[in-house]
């Protein structure tokens, strides 16, 4: 569920704080390809990671979450980034532009580096670890908060959707949804991983996968361009609220595996 980056983001985690050992959570970065590299965007950030840079012979990812420990970082964060809102990335840059790209990244803000993976061939996924042009300050968005936003969201878009008429459910549309849900790789989350956290990770992946469908060729009743805009208008408070909910979801998870360690 998810994307690429949440499962780095909860599963170095669950690593660098005890929780989980390394073959697990390399294996967990499996769901997303069969193989992985990872480079440096720039000169600097391969000799603070000890990685290439790009266009050289790649890393492992074993070699990154080496680097993640004797560097010290404790703070890794899902940003979800869409244009119009780039919070949480420190700025513009090339770690911006990947992360828009990819519509997603892994922020260590303690570190000043942001980590994007992209799709570079089928079943092989590339990480690029990027300077962060200027220091972020986290956003903290609580579980129970991003969970009612997510609520309150589906209400009003229903009630939006439905007031334009664009609503209509077109015919299979329930097995389209299961289809797509079926479809999207199902990685392992570490033990302990707080279940509330899982719980709307889910719902979102489902709210999301709905707004998938929406978005599809054949939008159901809207028949003009000024009623694609208007469907697309009454979606986006939905699809903002499902990212907050993916982050807030992933975040609190880091957060737990965190806290653990430090009363233990």
């Amino acid at each position: 569920m998810c994307c690429p980056s949440a499962t780095l983001a909860v599963w170095s985690s669950a690593w660098l704080h005890g929780a989980a050992a390394s073959d697990n959570a390399l294996d967990a970065l499996l769901a997303w390809g069969e193989a992985h590299e990872v480079v440096a965007a720039d000169r600097a950030s391969a000799d603070t990671f000890d990685l290439p840079v790009t266009g050289g012979f790649p890393a492992q990812p074993a070699q990154l979450l080496g680097a993640l420990r004797r560097l010290g970082a404790t703070d890794a964060r899902l940003v979800l980034p869409v244009p119009g809102d780039v919070r949480g990335l420190g700025g513009g840059g090339a770690f911006t532009d990947a992360a828009l790209r990819a519509g997603e990244a892994v922020v260590f803000a303690g570190l000043g580096h942001g980590i994007v993976p992209r799709a570079i061939a089928e079943g092989l996924v590339r990480w690029t670890v990027y300077p962060m042009v200027a220091e972020t300050v986290p956003e903290y968005v609580g579980l129970a908060e991003a969970e009612h936003g997510l609520t309150d969201a589906i209400r009003d878009s229903a009630g939006a959707l439905k007031a334009l008429d664009v609503a209509s459910e077109r015919p299979g549309v329930r097995a389209e949804l299961s289809a797509r849900l079926r479809s999207r790789p199902a990685p392992d989350w570490p033990p302990g991983t707080p279940g509330r956290a899982l719980r709307v990770l889910q719902r979102a992946e489902e709210v999301g996968a709905i707004l998938a469908l929406a978005h599809a060729d054949e939008p159901g009743g809207a028949l003009s361009a000024s009623a694609a805009t208007r469907r697309a208008d009454a979606l986006r408070p939905l699809a903002d609220a499902v990212r907050t909910a993916r982050c807030a979801a992933v975040n609190e998870a880091v957060r737990v595996f965190a806290e653990q360690a430090n009363r233990s």
